[in-house]
């Protein structure tokens, strides 16, 4: 369950105009360019802060891209990009190795998501336990009638081993030390998962609270339904913060779009898209 707390950006310099955008410490227009990859359950908050961020800073270039949250960190790691956004928290081997490649990376939570578990409206299941979610995923479970739906196999879908998502549904649900059933078809993106399960009658998949839409049934977990409301107040079992690292405390044109992704206006993209705002 989420404790939710404010944070506190460091290397923050920029002020706002009377234009609306943002001006370095010496007063002149913000100019510069940065590169970030990583979660694609992050693509669509992290284009449109950049849309918006560049709208009102035309001297700043910001290049965003997927790939999942262990490509992005590998990325950060090896000085290809200059922020990664993560859907799960860099991992002890992550940190030894960025260290051993002289990188120090730098934890911001820019946002919270609920990761809601979807069906096909034909399935008819509305609710399920934690306990039954996990026997699902590992494979314990592998027809609808003993869960209450139909005498139909269950098909699996699964987030990719490079997604932050699959790494903490893993934790999460299938368990730290148990495995996704072989069974599960591994796919690329959330979206990918929503179009698979909205023509599946079968098929069951987890995505982010932003990729939601009329096609897919979000079942209840422990009675309790996904929504930017449940996730805020932790009540909802499955959610986690988002991230964005840098190598260091960031400055210059990084720390001013830093600063301004936890701003009212960031923060408002943030809900706009479907997500929680971490303040």
């Amino acid at each position: 369950m989420l404790l939710l707390a404010g944070v506190v950006v460091a290397g923050g310099c920029a002020s706002e105009t009377s234009s609306g955008g943002t001006e370095g410490a010496i007063g002149t227009e913000l100019e510069g360019s940065i590169t970030i990859q990583g979660s694609d359950t992050m693509l669509n908050v992290a284009s449109a802060w950049s849309d918006a961020f560049m709208d009102e800073n035309p001297g700043v270039d910001i290049s965003v891209q997927g790939g999942g949250s262990g490509t992005g960190i590998a990325s950060l790691i090896n000085g290809t990009v200059d922020a990664a956004n993560a859907s799960r928290e860099i991992k002890d081997e992550e940190v030894a190795s960025a260290e051993a490649n002289g990188v120090d990376p730098v934890e911001h939570k820019v946002a919270i998501d609920g990761i809601a578990v979807v069906l096909n409206p034909g399935n008819g299941v509305t609710d399920l336990t934690m306990d039954q979610l996990g026997q699902i995923f590992r494979g314990e479970i592998t027809n609808w009638k003993d869960v209450g739906g139909a005498d139909a196999e269950i098909v699996l879908l699964s987030r990719d081993s490079s997604s932050g998502t699959y790494e903490y549904f893993k934790e999460t649900v299938v368990g730290k030390d148990a495995e996704y059933a072989a069974s599960a078809k591994l796919l690329a993106s959330n979206q990918a998962i929503a179009d698979e399960v909205a023509a599946n009658e079968g098929a069951i998949g987890y995505i982010g609270l932003g990729y939601i839409n009329s096609g897919l049934t979000v079942v209840a977990i422990d009675g309790v339904q996904a929504s930017v409301e449940t996730a805020a107040d932790g009540s909802y079992p499955i959610g986690r913060y988002l991230y964005l690292y840098t190598n260091g405390d960031p400055d210059g044109a990084l720390a001013a779009y830093l600063e301004w992704i936890l701003s009212a206006e960031g923060q408002q993209i943030v809900a706009d898209e479907g997500f929680v705002p971490v303040q």
